[in-house]
């Protein structure tokens, strides 16, 4: 049985969201109203000044869009997805892409579980050479669309299920990468999780379970992994000697002593 590694693509591979620049395109160009790219765009600022969550400006972005895909013209829809596709495709984080590449040279089998829209993460599959991947379907009638919506992210853990069934593959050596709480069940599947840039329900649940953290922020990749109950870079990273992403991981994929680095019952996180 063939060893997996799986990833979510945004905010984990592609540096903003897929899904979003989408919709904010076919709103900029006046394909969804022509009121929803002002409140789109006021919404996304709210959150960047840090006044409304990132779920709010979700939600905003999400009525504007779905309640209109039955009045959206496939053919303009496929036009924005390639334009966004061109722009996006390379605008990776270091670490992620080099974890791909690196399991991929390794003989892992390569999925991605995505919220964003089927079309793109196809391309995406293909250019990065992914196996396998699932991502959110707007079924289409005709040049549009019936306004039904497949996504995969509220159940992770059970499209995982399916493709490892599907592909005779095995859970020992598995991989997961995520960066949000809609990755929490996905990595809880894996023997080697890893939290990625998470926010603050994924990284809550991360030193809980004692998961590496992986943060990547400008040119620094800081790998933090379990190592005695406390949190810092592995020994094989020090003094600029690490060779290979894939040696950040927690050998057992969790802290097993449950001992804090603050001897208080909570992991430190820390660069020794």
């Amino acid at each position: 049985m063939k060893k997996f590694a799986v990833f979510d693509i945004d905010g984990t591979l592609i540096r903003w969201q897929l899904y979003h620049a989408v919709v904010n395109r076919l709103a900029a160009t006046g394909k969804l109203g022509d009121s929803s790219y002002d409140q789109i765009h006021a919404a996304r600022f709210k959150w960047k000044e840090r006044a409304r969550s990132f779920r709010s400006y979700e939600r905003v972005l999400m009525d504007k869009f779905v309640p209109l895909l039955s009045d959206l013209s496939a053919s303009d829809y496929d036009r924005v997805i390639r334009d966004i596709w061109d722009e996006y495709r390379d605008q990776t984080y270091v670490y992620t892409r080099d974890l791909i590449k690196e399991l991929k040279e390794q003989g892992y089998f390569l999925m991605a579980i995505s919220g964003s829209p089927r079309e793109i993460v196809a391309l995406l599959a293909e250019y990065y050479g992914f196996d396998e991947f699932v991502a959110c379907e707007f079924e289409r009638r005709g040049d549009g669309f019936t306004g039904q919506v497949i996504t995969p992210v509220l159940d992770k853990d059970k499209t995982l299920g399916k493709l490892v069934d599907e592909h005779g593959l095995t859970l020992a050596g598995s991989v997961a990468v995520g960066d949000s709480a809609s990755d929490i069940a996905m990595l809880q599947m894996v023997e080697r999780p890893i939290a990625f840039n998470p926010d603050q329900e994924l990284f809550a649940a991360a030193r809980r379970r004692g998961w590496p953290i992986v943060v990547e922020r400008k040119d620094v990749v800081y790998n933090l992994s379990c190592r005695n109950g406390s949190y810092g870079e592995p020994s094989s990273c020090r003094n600029g000697s690490c060779k290979d992403s894939s040696q950040h991981l927690c050998k057992d994929g969790a802290c097993k002593n449950g001992v804090s680095g603050d001897g208080k019952g909570r992991p430190r996180y820390e660069l020794e």
